[in-house]
């Protein structure tokens, strides 16, 4: 499933000129930049509402959507996911594999958090 929307959000950010210039620096930082926008969407008290969430993503208005914490977390999971289409990197087989590796793991992986 992973591997369908890095097609897709690759193919998407490649017909409208993101990879002109590519700098994988500039997208992992734009990605930070995405994150940063979700806690200041939290800091504002920003969240979608239940009763957007429950209709279709076609359906919804997007403006009430514009600017939230999903949206910015959205934004960040596409911006990962063009960079994995870039590169070609196979989501599905890397995500599951470290998730099988993290259920080795101590408690908070050993850390404090």
């Amino acid at each position: 499933m992973l591997n369908k929307l890095r097609d897709e959000a690759f193919e998407n950010a490649e017909k409208h000129g993101f990879h002109e210039n590519w700098d994988f620096a500039r997208a992992l930082m734009l990605t930070v930049g995405e994150l940063s926008e979700a806690m200041e969407a939290d800091r504002n008290g920003n969240w979608c509402s239940l009763a957007i969430m429950l209709m279709t993503p076609e359906a919804a208005d997007y403006k009430n959507v514009k600017g939230t914490v999903e949206e910015e977390l959205a934004d960040a999971i596409i911006r990962l996911l063009d960079i994995a289409g870039f590169y070609d990197i196979d989501l599905d087989w890397h995500v599951k594999a470290k998730m099988a590796y993290n259920k080795t793991r101590p408690f908070k992986h050993g850390k404090k958090y």
